[in-house]
């Protein structure tokens, strides 16, 4: 029988530029940089703490629309297009042997039609963990983010000292990845950008022998490529999760997988994660990425992930 992966909550301590204020009735009030936001969030099924004033207070409101990820957002306040946010990382290229820095990753935030502002903070403690992991790698470290979206994953893993491919299936989102890049001064730092759709590119990679010592997935519930390509999470990522195991080096250092929005479990992710990684001397965990409120310290989650790494499971 297998072992089971092990069950965890992550949540990040690391943030200043994000705050979830509060949340319930279906919503959560959040502050990205120096402005607040109220989006939909119907996990949030317990009452409001804050007053309503507090509430009414927020610069945007986001309405959604039938459509699951349509809508438009209501200004309350003036904003400007994009504002500056950050989150501190360590750095240096451990591969050289040196001793990691402090440092941070720049990026910009805008309001969006699909309800997100540019970043997902929740994400935030795998950005910790690979980092981490690459910096005490003493040899070059390959890279791939998948569905990578405005690149700050890419940019912490090049920040650690990783050579970085991004992969994400909007030109709009590459654009802006990129941009992220230089507000974060990593202009040299080793990123190949690509648009593409993510399992055609890993079906490629593995036919051109390209291996990767880290990949990063974090597909959406349903997607198109640029040329039209069908992605739906419970048929693809199977397809997805094989094409990467092909495109893994020997001695690989991490997979790490996110799902938003589906009725997965975490256990379903793990058990998935288990089958795509045969590695019983790594750490394979499960779980939910999780915000804690400002307002009454309850944890709101945002999302279920599955990760290997080839740290040695702990007794």
């Amino acid at each position: 029988m297998e072992k089971l992966p092990t069950f965890s909550i992550l949540e990040s301590s690391q943030w200043s530029d994000y705050e979830l204020l509060d949340s319930g009735d279906g919503l959560k009030l959040e502050r990205f940089g120096s402005y607040t936001f109220v989006r939909p969030e119907v996990q949030a099924m317990w009452h409001r703490r804050w007053t309503n004033q507090e509430w009414n207070s927020a610069h945007a409101v986001f309405h959604p629309t039938n459509e699951e990820s349509g809508g438009h957002w209501e200004l309350k306040k003036k904003i400007p297009e994009r504002w500056e946010m950050k989150y501190p990382i360590a750095s240096a290229p451990s591969s050289i042997g040196k001793e990691a820095g402090p440092g941070e990753i720049r990026f910009w935030a805008m309001t969006t039609p699909g309800r997100h502002l540019g970043v997902f903070p929740e994400t935030a403690p795998h950005w910790d963990f690979m980092a981490e992991l690459i910096r005490r790698t003493l040899r070059p470290v390959k890279v791939l983010n998948l569905f990578g979206y405005t690149g700050l994953a890419s940019l912490v893993a090049a920040q650690a000292g990783a050579q970085v491919t991004h992969v994400d299936a909007s030109k709009k989102s590459v654009t802006w990845a990129r941009e992220n890049q230089s507000l974060s001064g990593l202009n040299e730092k080793p990123i190949r950008w690509i648009v593409e759709d993510a399992l055609k590119f890993v079906q490629r990679e593995g036919r051109r022998g390209s291996r990767y010592d880290g990949i990063i997935l974090d597909p959406p519930k349903f997607g198109r490529g640029p040329k039209g390509e069908i992605w739906e999470v419970y048929k693809s990522l199977p397809h997805l999760l094989d094409g990467c195991r092909q495109i893994l080096t020997d001695n690989p250092l991490f997979l790490i997988l996110t799902i938003y929005a589906v009725k997965a479990s975490a256990i379903h992710l793990g058990q998935l994660m288990q089958e795509a990684v045969s590695d019983p001397t790594g750490s394979l965990e499960c779980g939910e990425l999780v915000t804690r409120e400002k307002s009454a310290g309850r944890l709101l989650s945002q999302a279920v992930f599955a990760r290997w790494s080839s740290r040695p499971s702990q007794p």
